[in-house]
């Protein structure tokens, strides 16, 4: 396939140009959304659903508990189906935890350590209890696990990989967007949990259903998977799909059609930092000349940019705050391709987080 047929493909597996029905739906469509940057999870949902959802339509999506934001895969943060949350992490916590390992030890975090901060978490939120991650550290400094320094973030995490805590229901917040979940227990917050027959290759297929075409390399390094592992899984799983190329590592797109564009998505796209579309393969030329991509990132901290998307091609970076009292103030772009979008077009791209954002 040349760049423009994949270009055109990933823009309807990303339901860019094919928005799903609801917040819900996009999130199913997704699997596993980068969320690191909550506001940023949420607008990257809200990009792929049709109409003009807000902030608050993602949130009550959360409340609801249809999503959940925890540690997926990669030792770093999505946006989930609730229903989909364990047996994800079925595949990947082990491995996760493993890579960890050196962390516990460089912070004195043993196994008698994670067993108390466990049986506390969990006694602490039985019941359908919630706490704020400051809340949950209290309960761990108590029983005496300290959370000095990055003890209690790395307690929080292996108890999410496990699949033991999970961050549910939004913390309310006056004056503007919520930047924080409660944590809830994963067994009481998550009551419709899927259980597929192979969940590797289950995984291998949903993540071509949503960034196809792609390979078992890009899915190794977006499912944090050795490529031996990913291999197998697209082995396994290639009755569901559909080979488009076969030179080097091979490209699958889901067997069933794409979903179909809709005549009203933009051409132009305002999206998120970590955005699925251009961090979650192992080439991410295809959407970005190779000239910006040290202007996106991943930077020397791990930080990608927010991106101007054109006809499926990134053309810019944008700036914007969600701090009380500025989330009101018009996004900043910064266009790295001159003249391949114009002037309205961005802003009206911006205008649309704008308006999600100040909900």
């Amino acid at each position: 396939m040349d760049n423009r047929k994949v270009i055109e493909r990933r823009l309807r597996s990303h339901r860019l140009s094919a928005p799903a029905a609801t917040i819900a739906d996009a999130a199913s469509h997704m699997l596993a959304t980068q969320a690191q940057e909550f506001w940023g999870g949420r607008w990257a949902l809200a990009a792929r659903t049709k109409g003009d959802p807000t902030v608050r339509d993602v949130d009550a999506a959360l409340d609801r508990g249809e999503i959940v934001r925890s540690w997926t895969m990669r030792g770093t943060i999505h946006a989930i189906p609730a229903r989909d949350l364990m047996w994800v992490l079925g595949v990947t916590g082990e491995r996760q935890h493993r890579a960890a390992a050196a962390a516990h030890r460089r912070e004195g975090l043993d196994a008698d350590q994670f067993r108390t901060a466990e049986r506390a978490a969990l006694d602490a939120l039985a019941g359908g209890n919630r706490l704020t991650r400051k809340e949950l550290f209290e309960v761990w400094e108590r029983v005496g696990v300290s959370t000095a320094g990055q003890r209690g973030y790395h307690v929080l995490v292996a108890l999410s990989v496990r699949a033991l805590l999970c961050q549910g229901p939004v913390v309310p917040r006056e004056s503007g967007p919520t930047r924080e979940q409660f944590l809830v227990r994963t067994d009481e917050w998550v009551t419709d949990a899927a259980s597929p027959a192979d969940p590797t290759a289950e995984m291998f297929v949903r993540y071509i259903a949503s960034h196809g075409p792609a390979g078992a390399r890009d899915f190794a390094w977006w499912a944090g998977l050795p490529l031996g592992v990913a291999r197998t899984a697209a082995d396994a799983a290639s009755a569901r799909l559909s080979l488009v190329a076969d030179v080097g590592d091979p490209q699958f797109v889901a067997a069933e059609p794409a979903p179909r564009p809709s005549p009203s998505a933009s051409d132009v796209l305002a999206l998120p930092p970590f955005e699925e579309y251009y961090l979650s393969y192992a080439d991410r030329t295809i959407p970005c000349a190779p000239e910006f991509l040290s202007r996106i990132g991943p930077s020397m901290n791990g930080i990608v940019r927010p991106i101007i998307l054109a006809r499926g091609a990134i053309i810019g970076v944008w700036t914007h705050s969600v701090a009380v009292g500025r989330h009101g103030d018009a996004p900043i772009p910064e266009l790295l391709a001159q003249g391949a979008a114009s002037d309205a077009e961005v802003r009206a791209a911006l205008e649309r987080y704008r308006a999600f954002i100040t909900a």
